[in-house]
């Protein structure tokens, strides 16, 4: 019994370590967020001054909703795509299904910058012009691959013999994917538009390899203010803390509401 309960204690201070090493960081901004010193490690006072600076600069509110415009764009194109191919790829023959799924996995496997490099000089080939169309494409040959990872587990799971039950009642097999397949594989749809959203906000590398001139994002902008000691940027990065913990907040929420609402479905199920 004793053995027991110190090796539950032990797994417990385990996990504590391991959270307290990925969640320090971001608690420590949050809370320097409401601090009206723009230094870490300093404490004034109890402020908001960092959220109004984050609110009130039009260049930052710019960057911020090119960011998310384009994070939108991209994943929405990306798990049409991305289930499209899944798709295709899980009603496809074994040999075929397989050198698929392979092929599908490059870019997850292969080092950004290589994929940044590829589509830079693929466009200049083409003569194609660093414009908002080529930032779009280069997210979208980022993320697509992690929606087909997310889709393909809930098409295994589900159960085919449904879809052609469909076919046999008279459906079309475009009704019967709308109807029947999708419902069945919607929540790996879901994590998959969500996945490539966070992959896309967070992207650094393509971003600056496939963007316009003058067309900045949260990631590009952070960059200038540290390394490149640009003067407006190094002014307001404090309010990338306040920033940070607006978008660490949503995250938690909507993970809280994603596992309440499981758990009420799990329950209705019973």
């Amino acid at each position: 019994m004793k053995k027991e309960l110190t090796v539950k204690c032990l797994k417990a201070v385990f996990v504590g370590l391991v959270l307290l090493l990925l969640y320090a960081p971001i608690l420590l901004l949050a809370v320097y967020s409401f601090n009206s010193v723009n230094t870490i490690g300093a404490w004034g006072e109890f402020s908001l001054k960092h959220y109004a600076k984050l609110f009130g600069d039009p260049v930052i509110l710019n960057m911020i909703g090119n960011t998310l415009l384009l994070a939108v764009v991209a994943a929405a194109l990306s798990t049409l795509l991305g289930t499209a191919g899944a798709l295709g790829m899980f009603y496809c023959k074994r040999r075929v299904k397989a050198a698929l799924h392979g092929v599908s996995q490059i870019p997850v496997i292969n080092a950004e910058i290589v994929t940044a490099l590829a589509l830079a000089i693929t466009f200049v080939a083409v003569g194609i012009g660093k414009s908002y169309f080529t930032l779009v494409i280069g997210h979208m040959v980022m993320c697509t691959p992690f929606v087909v990872l997310s889709v393909m587990p809930k098409l295994k799971q589900m159960d085919n013999s449904l879809y052609e039950a469909a076919l046999d009642l008279g459906a079309s097999p475009f009704k019967a994917l709308m109807k029947v397949v999708l419902p069945q594989i919607i929540p790996g749809v879901i994590s998959g538009f969500m996945l490539a959203i966070t992959l896309s906000l967070d992207d650094y590398i393509v971003t600056v390899y496939t963007r316009p001139t003058g067309f900045e994002t949260i990631s590009t902008y952070v960059f200038n203010a540290t390394m490149k000691g640009n003067k407006h940027t190094a002014e307001t990065l404090s309010s990338f803390w306040a920033l940070t913990t607006i978008i660490f907040a949503v995250i938690v929420i909507f993970v809280l509401i994603s596992n309440l609402m499981g758990r009420k479905n799990k329950e209705v199920a019973r």
